[in-house]
């Protein structure tokens, strides 16, 4: 008997283990687990141990956009490897000529979160919003362990994605994680990108250097964070398993204050947790781009010089952010005979463009008057 049972039947210990997004390990230990536990019988009709699935996803998605009130269309647009980047899509024809708004989520983020932003954006030029390479509903392959590897896997992404759907330029926007990509993408593909909006950047600044108060944090804390540093960002969410969309809901408030407009139950929460507690691919590409300190290995104001000159940037802070707009202004600095616009949305916090999405889409408008 304990040789016929199917691996599905004894999933649930192995998910718990990759849950937490440590490949390596997960597959090293579960060589060994794998063979310990099959003489015992573990029944295949026990839940799955994240009360999640790809369709639950899909339906709190098609919730988190039901009020979009302008026609859109939706598809998986194929890219190289079999890969397929969700997308939606806004061009009605009386703006069909205009250079389109390519939005880009950040970190643990999805189309789904610029439902306050679509409709009033594409009413002045076409719109695309896509789930970013491992995230979202999009394809989440194996990225490289090498931090320059995985972002150039996400730039070809972006740019397999653009020939795909036919864009011949844009102005490409992203929030946090996706700013870090779009300036990336513009700095290989400056033909294709008219402006690049950064919203809240990730990934900027060097790695500050150890100060006195790093020295003050006791040995047990450093030793606790050594031990958990090899775990994803967000694999605490999967690991509590039925647990995990109370956890969001607990944690994170603020995400129903955000589209309280739109929504007065879960349905924010709800998305976030089916966004984050599937295979956590883009996740833990992410992680092998950032140091210990959760800066970027590969800073980007490194590479700022790179970007073609007569390419414009704005960057979009929140007043009441914990991001520090010091990057923004040293980019400012260090592009003197460049375009650099320095945005602050009043009263926002790090999600701006959800905060306050009126504020946020006039200014945004604001600078795409400015591109044909």
């Amino acid at each position: 008997m304990a040789e016929q049972v199917e691996p599905e039947s004894i999933g649930v210990l192995q998910r718990v283990l990759s849950a937490a997004g440590v490949h390596g390990l997960a597959n090293t230990v579960w060589g060994y687990v794998d063979k310990t536990i099959r003489w015992c019988w573990i029944p295949n009709w026990l839940p799955s141990w994240c009360p999640t699935s790809k369709i639950q996803l899909q339906a709190s998605e098609e919730k988190m956009l039901q009020y979009v009130s302008t026609a859109f269309t939706k598809e998986f647009v194929p890219i190289s490897n079999g890969n397929l980047l969700w997308t939606l899509s806004f061009c009605s024809d009386h703006v069909k000529d205009k250079t389109p708004i390519v939005l880009m989520h950040g970190f643990g983020g999805g189309v789904g979160l610029w439902a306050q932003n679509l409709d009033e954006l594409s009413q002045q030029r076409p719109v695309f919003a896509l789930d970013l390479l491992g995230f979202g509903q999009s394809t989440r392959p194996v990225f490289p362990t090498d931090a320059a590897e995985a972002e150039e896997q996400f730039v070809e992404s972006i740019e397999e994605w653009r020939a795909s759907v036919g864009l011949e330029s844009m102005i490409l926007l992203g929030h946090n994680l996706g700013g870090f990509l779009a300036l990336s993408y513009s700095i290989q593909f400056p033909g294709r990108v008219k402006h690049v909006v950064l919203v809240e950047p990730w990934g900027f600044p060097d790695r500050p250097e150890t100060s006195d108060s790093d020295q003050l944090i006791p040995v047990w804390i450093k030793a606790l964070s050594a031990m958990f540093s090899p775990f994803n960002p967000l694999a605490s969410l999967r690991l509590v398993g039925p647990l995990g969309p109370t956890l969001v809901q607990t944690l994170r408030p603020d995400f129903k204050k955000k589209f309280s407009s739109l929504f007065s139950d879960n349905t924010v929460s709800e998305y976030i947790y089916h966004l984050n507690v599937q295979s956590p691919s883009g996740e833990t590409a992410f992680k092998n781009m950032t140091g210990p300190c959760g800066c970027a290995k590969r800073p980007m104001l490194q590479r700022i010089d790179q970007l073609h000159p007569d390419i414009p940037i704005s960057i979009i802070y929140g007043s009441r952010s914990s991001i520090d707009s010091i990057s923004g202004f040293t980019v400012k600095k260090m592009r003197p005979r460049s375009h650099v616009e320095i945005i602050m949305i009043r009263g926002a916090g790090h999600y701006a463009y959800a905060d306050h999405p009126e504020d946020f889409n006039h200014r945004l408008l604001d600078v795409c008057d400015k591109v044909d």
